[in-house]
């Protein structure tokens, strides 16, 4: 096994400064179970640190009244080579989230920001592994938009059915590890949609219930270093025997709204 290697990332993030849970868009979100703010403001920080601490760079976005969610900025976008494709949500409650993320697109100059014609909740469910973009569809995505993220970023686009409304993006059943290597919950996944997965990637670390429940493969890699839900234990077990090493958080707060690690952290591919 060759020596996992780090590379320079940039990525996006917004504070939790309106963070709570106060409509339920998913199976993870009560309404009735109270958010601990500074709790999810200190875990947000020590992520951004942690990136810092790694030899990141780390842009942040205003975060904006009214959007509870828009901490979990993944879900707004996608950049591959400098260009950027927007989201379009599917609950009416994020909607205006893609809005802000655009704006900050075109602010910061990426090349063609584009809102997407067809429901496309960016990060959550598109996964960049080297050369080709891993699609999940079934609970938000629309699968046309697999078609129009492929021809806007010149890129393949594989398309997976997500079966599991536990794990509704992508990103909670999917972790990437590096340029060629995943790790995933196989049940979350239809049996064709699993079936690519085996053929694509056959040394993929296989993710336990229990790990996923906990968010554990919404995880970061910089193809060395793994940011990860430090209650994933068998997870980080996997990943470290396969030559990775975990940076293992406590980011259980936002759990509470179905979102962990990599929902919070938009990679800035230039």
């Amino acid at each position: 096994m060759s020596a996992r290697r780090a590379t320079k990332r940039a990525y996006l993030m917004c504070p939790p400064t309106y963070f709570d849970v106060v409509y339920s868009i998913n199976d993870w979100m009560h309404p009735d179970e109270p958010v601990d703010a500074g709790r999810a403001m200190r875990q947000w920080e020590l992520l951004r640190r942690t990136y810092l601490d790694l030899g990141h760079e780390v842009a942040v976005i205003d975060a904006e009244p009214g959007l509870p969610d828009m901490v979990f900025v993944t879900d707004s976008g996608v950049v591959v080579d400098g260009v950027a494709m927007g989201a379009r949500y599917r609950s009416a409650q994020r909607a205006a989230e893609a809005d802000y993320v655009l704006r900050w697109f075109v602010e910061h100059d990426f090349v063609r920001p584009t809102r997407p014609d067809f429901i496309n909740e960016g990060e959550g469910d598109f996964l960049v592994v080297g050369d080709v973009i891993l699609a999940g569809t079934g609970f938000r995505t629309d699968e046309r938009a697999h078609a129009e993220l492929g021809a806007h970023l010149d890129r393949e686009v594989v398309t997976l059915r997500l079966v599991n409304r536990h794990y509704y993006h992508a990103n909670t059943a999917l972790g990437v590890l590096d340029d060629h290597t995943i790790a995933y919950l196989p049940q979350a996944f239809a049996p064709e949609s699993r079936a690519e997965l085996e053929r694509r990637y056959p040394d993929a670390i296989i993710a336990e219930e229990d790990d996923a429940a906990w968010l554990g493969l919404n995880l970061v890699s910089d193809g060395k270093n793994v940011v990860i839900a430090a209650q994933a234990t068998a997870l980080i077990a996997k990943i470290t025997a396969a030559g990775f090493t975990p940076v293992p958080l406590d980011y259980s707060e936002f759990r509470k709204s179905g979102g962990g690690i990599k929902c919070c952290t938009l990679e800035l591919r230039t």
